[in-house]
């Protein structure tokens, strides 16, 4: 086809159908060469001819509006803004990964694999970068990308897909030239900004006088949840895709058959990932990649380790809300040396008393330090850290600084040493130390600092997510006495709001319409809301699971939550402990009273499928894989992305591709679709 400059359609009459053919012409000769160079950084054409391109598109998107689509190369500047961020259900759970900071960690993640094979033979791993970045996910649809999200708590994210349709690194039609996409493909991947771009970018906000990003992951988690995605569009962000999430048309054997085909799609891939024979091998390439890491124009902050077999990681499975086949192995952390100025002791909302110390400014990793933690007494005392010490001081990631160690030799006895207080630091109460335990704690429940730890928590966005909530209001709402107990805060009125500082009606208005908007959590949200001590945001949602309704919690002993695999009697006991004490059981009246009400969680049903393994191969014809594998969960049982001997049954639909061959090979129950609905009640 020929190219034509913008003034060759004036006067010229071009059929419906013309305008389609070339419009998808032309987003398929500009993608192309957007794969070549962000991807490959392999240009194939010049800047004027792809200029060109574009202002052919643009020109005829203008002049015909009706064929424009959101996923246009022209539509790379930003929607219109949101008013807020919906939210997407991953598939499949985007779990995070354990941590190794020890190389005989990781020799020991490489033998605990093989005690659960129950095999002496070497493992082969794929290693790759751990970039600091955010994890997001990618749906494409036909090959066209429909939707993206955040990792959020790894069920739900939020969805940002107008957002990372900014991003020139991500394609908006998958590349078909050497192999043919899937029929619905879930990429993940890691936002990232590239370590001079974060500079150039804080020095133009410094320039406008705007506040600085702290670091370039944190510039890239604020560009990617701006609702203006006009302002995502200016920033310099990239993408490199690591992992699948559910994917139909298209199986794979190992992550490095997967890493060697993303990028025939025009998904990117690192170019340090590496495939290792043994553990050893993996060990070899953290050691190579930690000593060149600041020559990269990326911050790493360590190696991802992955059994690259996906048999043998389906067979290994997951325990808690991480794989037993991936191991991310940190790189040490950054130091610095500065001087402790004085120790003070910080109230959480639990009553425990952490002692901080405050430092001379030190920057660590690009970010300014002044306070680092020193966990307890204990540490203290086994440290011999103390007032006016010079220290080495160290910050992990977005992890709070901490300090590492003392360096005697700077002490000019002078010195102070510190001990926890005997009376809280903020109401005057008495601290205890309970037998057993590292932490001291102020015993009073009215303690001020406590409350405002609480209604943080309860409000935070993995909670109750009450929007416009900061650290400022909460400190006016109890110093003021406006806020005795968090139920407290679903009886305020717009008159007792406007007087405060900084709350105009607008501002009023807006608290109490996110409060009214909370009123509806999952019961896991709620526990987790409750600021429980040990029952974090995951043990929250394997109780609700398991409990299914507040009452059960009111109701349930600590013999019955030690039956659940992942409770322990620390937990049980904290758990039974406070939805006993009258205190509590008042204040979640007093919530239910001012109308929170709970979406209970299923209650346990029959598990016909339990402990059976399914595999799918084909294409269903009267139901989709995706309903069919929540069938299959439903009842109980799993559904594998590959076949092996523990496979229970092969599904097997129109079109079965190569698992269908292997299930024979292995003499494994096989079906079709109509002998599945059988089995599942259904017919």
């Amino acid at each position: 086809m020929v190219l034509l400059s913008n003034k060759h359609y004036e006067g010229i009459a071009m059929t419906p159908k013309d305008i389609v053919e070339r419009v998808t012409w032309l987003r398929k000769e500009i993608e192309y060469p957007n794969y070549r160079y962000y991807v490959l950084d392999d240009p194939v054409i010049s800047d004027v001819e792809y200029d060109a391109l574009m202002r052919e598109l643009e020109e005829l998107e203008e002049r015909h509006p009706e064929f424009k689509t959101p996923n246009s190369p022209t539509q790379r500047v930003g929607a219109p803004p949101l008013e807020e961020f919906g939210t997407v259900t991953h598939t499949i759970p985007m779990l995070s990964l354990a941590n190794a900071m020890e190389e005989e960690d990781v020799i020991e993640f490489d033998q605990r694999i093989k005690r659960f094979l129950k095999t002496d033979t070497e493992i082969e791993y794929v290693a790759e970068p751990k970039l600091d970045g955010v994890a997001v996910e990618l749906v494409y649809e036909g090959g066209e990308f429909a939707v993206g999200s955040t990792r959020g708590d790894g069920v739900t994210g939020e969805d940002i897909t107008q957002n990372l349709r900014t991003i020139k690194t991500i394609p908006m039609h998958l590349i078909e030239k050497e192999v043919a996409s899937p029929e619905r493909l879930e990429v993940r991947g890691e936002v990232y900004m590239e370590v001079e771009d974060f500079k150039e970018l804080n020095k133009k906000r410094q320039e406008s006088g705007e506040s600085l990003f702290a670091n370039p992951r944190n510039a890239a988690a604020g560009s990617l949840r701006q609702l203006d995605s006009s302002v995502t569009a200016q920033r310099p962000l990239k993408i490199f895709c690591y992992n699948i999430g559910e994917v139909r048309g298209r199986e794979f054997e190992s992550q490095w058959e997967l890493l060697q085909t993303l990028p025939k799609w025009g998904l990117r891939v690192n170019p340090l990932i590496h495939r290792c024979k043994s553990i050893q091998d993996t060990i070899n390439y953290y050691t190579e990649v930690n000593e060149f890491r600041e020559e990269h124009p990326y911050e790493m902050d360590g190696v991802v380790i992955k059994v690259n077999n996906f048999e043998l990681q389906r067979r290994l499975g997951e325990v808690s809300r991480s794989p037993r086949w991936a191991l991310a192995y940190k790189f040490p952390a950054k130091q610095e040396t500065t001087k402790i100025i004085n120790i003070k002791a910080q109230v959480g909302r639990t009553g425990a008393l952490t002692p901080v110390a405050e430092m001379e400014p030190v920057r660590i990793g690009g970010v300014e330090v002044k306070r680092a933690t020193l966990h307890n007494q204990d540490e203290i005392d086994k440290k011999d850290v103390r007032i006016g010490d010079t220290v080495v001081v160290q910050r992990a990631g977005d992890v709070i600084p901490e300090v590492v160690k003392v360096i005697p030799s700077k002490r000019t006895g002078a010195e102070q040493t510190f001990t926890m207080p005997d009376k809280c630091p903020v109401c005057g109460a008495d601290v205890v130390r309970l037998p057993g335990e590292a932490v001291h704690r102020c015993v009073s429940i009215s303690c001020p600092a406590q409350l405002k730890g609480r209604i943080k928590h309860f409000a935070s966005k993995r909670a109750m997510d009450v929007d416009g909530l900061g650290v400022k209001l909460i400190d006016q709402f109890v110093d003021t006495g406006m806020v005795k107990d968090i139920a407290d805060l679903y009886y305020l009125k717009e008159e007792d709001l406007v007087p405060l500082e900084r709350m105009a009606e607008k501002s009023a208005e807006n608290l109490l319409q996110a409060l009214e908007k909370s009123k509806h959590p999952s019961l896991a949200r709620f526990i987790y809301a409750l600021g429980i001590r040990l029952a974090g945001e995951h043990i929250s949602q394997v109780l609700a699971q398991r409990l299914g309704s507040l009452n059960g919690f009111f109701q349930v002993t600590e013999e019955e939550l030690l039956e659940i695999p992942e409770i322990g009697p620390e937990v049980a006991q904290s758990v039974v402990r406070f939805f006993r004490d009258r205190a509590n059981r008042k204040e979640i009246e007093r919530l239910q009273k001012a109308g929170v009400k709970l979406e209970e969680e299923r209650e346990e049903k029959e598990e016909p499928l339990n402990g059976m393994t399914f595999v799918f191969t084909g294409v269903l014809e009267e139901m989709s894989r995706n309903e069919a594998k929540d069938l299959v969960e439903d009842l109980g049982g799993e559904v594998a992305s590959s076949v092996g001997k523990r496979v229970d049954y092969v599904v097997v639909g129109k079109d079965p591709g190569s698992k269908y061959a292997k299930a024979r090979e292995l003499g494994l129950t096989i079906i079709d679709e109509g002998e599945f609905k059988k089995l599942v009640g259904l017919a």
